[in-house]
């Protein structure tokens, strides 16, 4: 039986999740509906992917299976509030606000309610996204493995505890803002020294999702392919030199820090 999929709240990442559902095929247009407070984003959400708007976000509730709950984490009580008596029992509320908590949620509901927490990342978009997510006690196997199939159909999908859930969020949700700085760092290098800028961001980003690529497909320690790459008294040696000196893991794991403590304040 055909899942309806809801998004209350269409912006950035609920619109790259229904981008990666649409264009894998995991359901079609019909079947997913999208509510927001702004009526533009939803007819440019619906001009894009040709899902079905709702009039409201109780529209959602009532008539989906998976509800999303894609707004922002100051409005979820507001929310939860105004839909809690009208998500049916066996339906499956995700929750992908960072900082928000399963058990503060089950609370707003006040009742029981299988509940999922994810952090996915925006390049679910193009079928390359990375989603944490942890789940209730009245998530089933089954469904369980519904809502990771639902996840794997636009990326990766990992199944974690709960309590690993920020650094998740910052280390697999936020990254991607890093790894975009990387790129366009290493574009600038490359019209520096004379490359076009477009064909700059082409040879940085192919490099950067090959590396990637590599990683995951190899199962091999990331220095030991940076080892492979690095001949004795070589160009990429002495790149990679100039790199620590400059403090480049220290800037990392600065900014994993920095959004940790983020959302500790939240």
């Amino acid at each position: 039986m055909k899942k309806r999929i809801g998004f209350i709240g269409s912006g950035n990442m609920a619109s790259a999740m229904i981008a990666g559902i649409i264009n894998a095929r995991y359901s079609e247009a019909v079947d997913v509906f999208a509510s927001n407070r702004s009526i533009g984003k939803l007819l440019d959400i619906k001009e894009r992917y040709g899902v079905q708007i709702a009039e409201n976000n109780v529209s959602v509730a009532r008539n989906c299976d998976i509800i999303f709950l894609s707004v922002t984490p100051d409005m979820y009580p507001p929310v939860i509030e105004e839909i809690k008596d009208f998500i049916r029992e066996d339906a499956i509320v995700v929750l992908i606000a960072a900082g928000q908590t399963i058990s503060q949620n089950e609370e707003r509901f006040g009742r029981k309610v299988k509940m999922v927490k994810a952090m996915p990342n925006m390049p679910v978009a193009v079928g390359e996204g990375l989603t944490s997510f942890s789940t209730n006690e009245f998530m089933t196997e089954e469904e369980i493995e519904e809502i990771k199939t639902l996840f794997e159909s636009f990326g990766k999908a990992e199944l974690i505890d709960e309590s690993l859930m920020d650094i998740a969020s910052a280390v697999g949700g936020s990254s991607p803002a890093f790894v975009y700085m990387f790129i366009e760092a290493l574009a600038d290098a490359a019209v520096l020294y004379g490359m076009p800028r477009e064909q700059a961001y082409t040879v940085s980003a192919q490099a950067v999702l090959g590396s990637a690529k590599m990683v995951l497909e190899t199962g091999q320690h990331p220095g030991k392919l940076k080892d492979d790459v690095c001949s004795p008294g070589g160009t990429t040696i002495q790149s990679v030199a100039s790199l620590e000196e400059n403090g480049l893991r220290a800037a990392v794991i600065h900014a994993v820090r920095a959004n940790m403590n983020t959302i500790g304040r939240k």
